[in-house]
């Protein structure tokens, strides 16, 4: 315990009838008394203590003062709890709740880490071991959802892929200049699964990236894992692929076909001859849009096989739009899917397709709200540790969202559970028997 805590910190003399003194002094007190929600979550899943069994320890275990674990869920939690960087360990070392997450004493416990020391666990782990993190992740994200809906209650389960920058702003390894973000970064992969027709998107990996990598690269890999563990969760469940632009190569198209109950919707880059094939329908959305002078689009499909196909025809579907803004020149739109769905081409798109721009908002709150891309860490390997950590960091705060989906935080983003759910004042005191948290009677919410 510090020595110079009851020192007088502040001083207000003028605010107030009487002075006004703030003092540091109040003992086994924490700014995040709602945080044992997340070890909660945490035992659900069983989540740390599998991603802990993936690293191997190659320390000699009599001068070991931290375990594996235990240095993992420090991290775990304060990137949860909003402290995404391994200098905050400092300032937490004696914070009783946060030692109370790791599993110590929260009043006589030893102290958590130090910065150092979580550098060192961050620099340690093999390209194996986050493999083996990785497949950790995706198959306590997929158990949990199969003990939550049964096996046979999931009628559809979409998969979404979507690549992402990270900007970088330093001499990592494997940054590049990428000219579609116009800068600096890494490029990572996020994946996320949704059941049935729910409205979340669960974040199943995050794959990171060299700057310069394709879109597509790596994407048949983390599918072909995938949906082997979906199919063994969920095997009457009809699996949709749904990809953008970025991904429609012939070896992903042609992987996708060769299993019979994996559906796909994938967009496509415009190109001469789709665009040829479009004219007719974005020659009646110029006359409707003109007519009603507001935005029209007019749907329609074609049979097409680019030469990469090797004659191997596909469904296309076309949406031919004229976009019309006030005081702008109206503009055309078109817009290109390719797909083995049977529906109309109007449905498809704008109830199956364009649903995946959600995933958007969940990457949002990877970046705002938890800080994923704190890839500062010079080796690759260190940073992919970091998006990882993170990436389960995440994978808490949706299981408390779904925990909470009966209140008023049913649809709150990362930024809100954590004001509203774990930002609470806590005093800890502990007898020979139990531990009591002491928290605030006049608490919002």
């Amino acid at each position: 315990m510090r020595e110079d805590t009851t020192r007088q910190s502040v001083l207000f003399p003028d605010l107030f009838k009487k002075p006004l003194v703030v003092k540091f002094d109040q003992p086994h007190s924490s700014s995040d008394g709602g945080a044992i929600l997340l070890k909660a979550c945490d035992e659900r899943l069983g989540l740390s203590e599998r991603l802990a069994k993936c690293i191997v320890d190659a320390r000699q275990a009599g001068k070991v003062e931290h375990s594996i674990r235990d240095l993992l869920r420090q991290r775990l939690f304060g990137i949860a709890c909003g402290y995404p960087d391994c200098n905050d360990a400092a300032r937490l070392a004696e914070d009783p709740i946060h030692k109370l997450l790791v599993g110590r004493d929260p009043v006589r416990g030893a102290d958590l880490a130090s910065q150092s020391t979580l550098s060192r666990f961050e620099n340690a782990p093999r390209r194996a071991d986050l493999y083996r993190m990785g497949e950790a992740l995706a198959e306590s994200v997929i158990e949990r959802h199969r003990r939550r809906l049964g096996t046979r209650k999931v009628k559809h389960v979409t998969i979404d892929l979507d690549p992402t920058d990270d900007p970088t702003h330093g001499a990592q390894q494997l940054t590049f200049f990428n000219g579609h973000y116009d800068t600096w970064c890494y490029l990572p992969m996020a994946g996320f699964l949704r059941f049935n027709r729910e409205a979340d998107q669960h974040l199943f990996c995050y794959v990171l990236r060299p700057g310069n990598a394709p879109a597509k690269q790596g994407a048949i890999g983390i599918l072909e894992r995938v949906i082997e563990r979906v199919r063994a969760a969920f095997p009457k469940a009809r699996i949709l692929v749904r990809l953008d632009g970025g991904f429609s190569g012939p070896e992903l198209l042609n992987f996708l076909e060769d299993d019979a109950k994996v559906d796909y919707i994938i967009g496509m880059a415009e190109n001469k001859v789709l665009k040829r094939r479009a004219r007719r329908r974005m020659g009646r959305a110029r006359r409707l849009s003109k007519r009603r002078g507001k935005t029209a689009n007019v749907f329609g499909e074609t049979r097409y096989a680019a030469k990469s196909w090797k004659g191997r025809k596909r469904r296309v579907l076309i949406k031919a739009e004229v976009v019309r803004l006030e005081g702008r020149e109206p503009k055309d739109n078109a817009r290109f899917v390719v797909t083995n769905l049977k529906g109309s081409p109007r449905h498809l798109y704008k109830k199956v397709y364009c649903y995946r721009g959600d995933i958007e908002n969940r990457i949002k709150e990877l970046h705002h709200g938890l800080e994923i891309d704190r890839t500062s860490c010079t080796d690759f390997m260190a940073n992919q540790l970091r998006v990882l950590l993170t990436s389960a960091a995440y994978v808490l705060m949706q299981e408390l969202r779904l925990s909470a989906r009966r209140g008023d935080c049913a649809r709150a983003q990362v930024s809100t559970l954590r004001e509203r759910l774990l930002k609470l004042g806590v005093w800890v005191e502990r007898s020979a028997r139990r531990i009591v948290l002491h928290l605030p009677q006049s608490f919002p919410y």
